[in-house]
């Protein structure tokens, strides 16, 4: 269970000042808003040491439900400025001293707070809308003034002389619906302005009326490549929940498919970032390669993209027989046919002077945005989830975490192809010595969780994958919250953009590597 620490609204900031400065608690792992009914509104703060690995959990209620107020902590973390936003954009939140108190999600002229307990659930106030988004130009700065009161402070998001120009959301290098508003002095940019929320489907509000069971369906389809991982989080937290001790074969069997996405999802990471640069022979061979890769999961799965294998308690079924042997034959093929990416793209000089020295993320940087997963390692941040908290038999594997200092595009695009040998290296380790066994322990037709909290983690494609649940003791999560990989990567984007030139933003979007339906849940 999460043990939580409760802090006062009053002495929030403070707490959490001293936390980072006294305990190094640099990174802000998650902010989880909650309803808590008659207790109020609230959040979970998670947060961990870089340098000690010491973790916390800490929540704080407001005072007032129908004007609820917290203390910004953006100042302290910048992982907080999304985070605090897509609190106030889903139980209405304010956050005093935040610099841009506008809706993440949702459209601005949305009526309501929708994962609130008490929000009206039907269409009434919110019909169908078939003309676009209101224009928004200016944001509230709620401040806290000397003598104690509260004032809005209305801002400009960009002055009027500002030549902005449009990124999306309907274009291929955005890696789905996502909207950039790009401040430009000739080709300089010198702001972005992030718009999410054009494919949300509210997944973690229709958690709460289905059964543990039924919520596995919806965790495949948030980073849609990395299925395996995500639904392994999810029933990473279920089990941990219930007392639920998986057999060993299952555990290897989850590993070897983990890695497995890796690959998938690093070949397509590489397909893609070639295709954004013009290196449309580079596209194809990552294609050829990662059909391989899903033709093997179809044998075991049934599917190729959504595979909704993992289960409470095992997997949906045992591997195939002829798995194994694929899997070993795989291996040696692409190790033998790797050195093709690097010839075509990796030394090609246009790539190279693509990627080098551009949108560079420093350590501090990376983790005080919270961005982890092969953008965090390109900036020398050892934030592997499978070494921090381990899980399923990566210990018994002996991997080597990845690692460059540099910072930049090539350094990021780097991790994930030398990521893809050592993934190849762990299934090595794996493939022979999966032992004998259950692949599915039997669990209770009807799954109820103790009353509690709880969180856990895998190491997704683009970074930790984490899921937290607090139950009432019902068949139902009270709230289920799922930590995006993607968010953080989205929210450094303009940190690391400001005076590279536009063309850059397509190779710094494509080596962030963020998928977007992650994002909008």
């Amino acid at each position: 269970m999460t043990e939580q620490i409760e802090i006062q609204p009053d002495r929030l900031h403070e707490e959490m000042l001293r936390l980072h400065r006294e305990q190094q608690m640099d990174f802000l792992e998650d902010i989880i808003g909650m309803d808590w009914g008659d207790d109020g509104l609230g959040i979970v703060y998670l947060l961990e040491s870089s340098a000690t690995g010491e973790r916390v959990a800490l929540k704080t209620r407001t005072v007032n439900r129908n004007s609820p107020e917290l203390p910004s902590v953006c100042d302290i973390w910048q992982a907080a400025n999304f985070k605090e936003r897509e609190v106030y954009d889903y139980f209405g939140i304010q956050f005093i001293n935040h610099p841009d108190m506008r809706r993440l999600f949702l459209r601005e002229d949305w009526t309501g707070y929708p994962l609130r307990k008490d929000d009206d659930p039907t269409d009434a106030r919110n019909p169908l809308r078939m003309d676009n988004e209101m224009p928004v130009d200016t944001t509230t700065e709620l401040r806290l003034n000397p003598d104690g009161t509260l004032s809005d402070e209305e801002k400009a998001i960009f002055d009027a002389e500002e030549y902005v120009i449009n990124i999306g959301p309907q274009h291929p290098a955005t890696h789905g619906v996502l909207r950039f508003r790009v401040s430009l002095e000739g080709e300089i940019i010198r702001k972005i302005d992030v718009n999410c929320g054009y494919i949300h489907r509210g997944i973690e509000k229709m958690c709460e009326s289905l059964t543990y069971p039924q919520t596995l369906a919806l965790s495949d389809r948030l980073d849609y490549l990395g299925a395996h991982q995500n639904r392994h989080a999810l029933c990473l937290c279920i089990e941990q929940a219930m007392g639920l001790e998986v057999p060993q074969r299952v555990q290897y069997i989850r590993t070897i498919m983990d890695e497995l996405q890796r690959i998938d999802s690093h070949l397509l990471f590489y397909s893609c970032l070639c295709m954004d640069l013009g290196a449309l022979t580079a596209f194809f061979y990552g294609f050829r390669d990662r059909e391989k890769i899903i033709d093997i999961f179809e044998e075991t799965c049934g599917g190729r993209l959504i595979m909704n294998y993992n289960t409470i308690g095992g997997v949906q079924a045992d591997i195939h027989p002829n798995f194994v042997r694929r899997v070993k034959e795989f291996i040696p093929y692409l190790r033998g046919i790797i050195h093709e990416y690097h010839d075509v793209f990796t030394n090609n000089i246009i790539a190279r002077q693509r990627l080098k020295g551009v949108g560079i993320l420093n350590r501090d940087t990376a983790i005080s945005y919270g961005a982890t997963g092969g953008t965090g390692r390109a900036s020398g941040w050892s934030c592997d989830v499978r070494r921090r908290m381990p899980y399923g038999v990566y210990e018994k594997a002996g991997f080597r975490e990845i690692l460059y200092t540099e910072g930049d595009c090539l350094a990021r695009y780097m991790v994930r192809m030398d990521e893809i040998m050592e993934s190849l290296r762990i299934i090595e380790l794996l493939i022979d010595n999966i032992p004998e066994g259950e692949w599915q322990v039997k669990a209770p037709k009807v799954v109820k969780l103790p009353v509690g909290a709880w969180y856990s983690a895998v190491e997704g494609s683009r970074g930790e994958m984490g899921v937290y649940i607090e139950s009432r003791g019902d068949k139902y999560p009270y709230r289920l919250h799922f930590r995006s990989t993607g968010l953080p990567l989205v929210s450094v984007i303009d940190d690391i953009c400001r005076n590279s030139k536009i063309a850059d933003l397509i190779a710094i979007g494509g080596t962030l590597d963020y998928v977007v339906p992650d994002i909008d849940r």
